[in-house]
């Protein structure tokens, strides 16, 4: 190589930056000891900006497009190097690319549980996660504040105090939320803007940087409050718990009723459930006609006889005289049931048994024959 070919090669004339990241920030142009050669070229694609420094100064900024470098488009660097009229040396400066565009898919979440002041369940403990986009907006605070003279920074030099930042914005977001916590998952987007708000607002003037978008994926909370909450869930859905028993149990005298095969256990359940029925409806009737609200407590009644049946070798009971009442005219005792209680000597058919053989009512006689054809 000739003395000139080696003092052309040590002059840089094309300065660019092919970006084939897609988390580089900022990148040096590697001038090593090259000079740039006057007049060079200079190529800046869209979504870059190129910052000339010298000597540790930031100087002239370039937006996209292609220049020829001269003192005309040099103003601050043609200040700092001291040239008056203009140049014809090679000069040297460092010349960083700086990534205007978005940076996305980038995750953020809470490191710590974060407490919530629910004004009906008071203070608890909620998780978020989610993502965010990363733009630069001022080349300058960004090279003075977080680059310094790295030859690339990326942005995983910044993810953990974007995420640190974010964090801190959330847990003021939520200390000065007034909503439910069942209310958090419906309001994720005001969330999410008023938190992308809160962050611009920390790293805008500090850092150069911007968040074009912050999303909330997803709030979390602890397993036990979690359970808490879809088990009041469950009992809002039932509502009236005295209701829903009566609406089971009418529920499994019918399917009682329609699976006659069940035997001697599904007869005994069918009768039990009939006459704790039964005992609703008259304890439903006492209520409505006195028993309840603010008026004066009638004296307790005189003790009942309770009665005692005998189903399928297995006794069933005890039953106040309208629970047995409800069986009889729901036809589950009839006269041949064997009844007891503590007046009978032992076991009696309930149709011999006086106190109980007028509930039945007389039988019919048989109908009579067709008429003959």
């Amino acid at each position: 190589m000739g003395f000139f070919d080696k003092l052309r090669a040590e002059l840089i004339d094309i300065i660019e930056w092919v970006d084939d990241s897609r988390h580089t920030l900022v990148w040096r142009f590697p001038r090593y000891h090259n000079q740039i050669k006057n007049g060079a070229q200079l190529i800046v694609r869209p979504g870059q900006m190129a910052v000339f420094v010298h000597r540790g100064q930031v100087a002239d900024t370039f937006e996209e497009g292609h220049y020829t470098l001269k003192t005309d488009n040099l103003p601050i660097l043609s200040t700092l190097a001291g040239w008056k009229y203009g140049f014809d040396s090679p000069f040297k400066a460092e010349v960083y690319f700086v990534s205007t565009r978005q940076i996305t898919d980038l995750k953020w979440g809470t490191p710590n549980p974060v407490t919530f002041r629910d004004p009906d369940y008071g203070p608890m403990q909620v998780r978020a996660f989610g993502n965010y986009v990363l733009r630069a907006i001022d080349p300058k605070i960004l090279l003075k504040e977080l680059v310094g003279t790295d030859s690339s920074f990326e942005t995983d030099e910044i993810t953990e105090f974007m995420r640190a930042e974010i964090a801190a914005a959330f847990q003021a977001i939520v200390g000065e939320a007034q909503k439910s916590i069942l209310d958090l998952s419906a309001a994720t987007r005001e969330f999410s803007e008023d938190l992308r708000q809160e962050v611009c607002e920390r790293i805008d003037d500090e850092m150069g940087l911007e968040v074009p978008a912050l999303q909330i994926v997803n709030f979390s909370l602890p397993p036990e409050i979690e359970e808490m909450l879809q088990t009041r869930a469950r009992m809002n859905i039932v509502g009236n718990l005295e209701e829903y028993q009566r609406y089971q149990t009418s529920e499994a005298i019918r399917a009682a009723a329609e699976n006659p095969a069940g035997g001697g256990a599904t007869e005994g359940l069918g009768l039990g459930m009939g006459f704790a029925m039964a005992g609703n409806m008259m304890n439903n009737l006492n209520r409505g006609f006195g028993g309840g609200g603010g008026a004066t407590a009638a004296p307790p009644p005189p003790p009942t006889v309770q009665w005692h049946v005998a189903v399928n070798g297995q006794t069933q009971g005890p039953f106040s005289p309208q629970q047995l009442q409800a069986g009889i005219s729901s036809g589950q005792v009839t006269p041949e049931t064997q009844v007891w209680n503590a007046g009978l000597g032992g076991w009696t058919p309930a149709g011999q048994v006086p106190a109980l053989s007028s509930m039945f009512g007389a039988t019919p006689p048989p109908p009579p024959p067709p008429p003959a054809p």
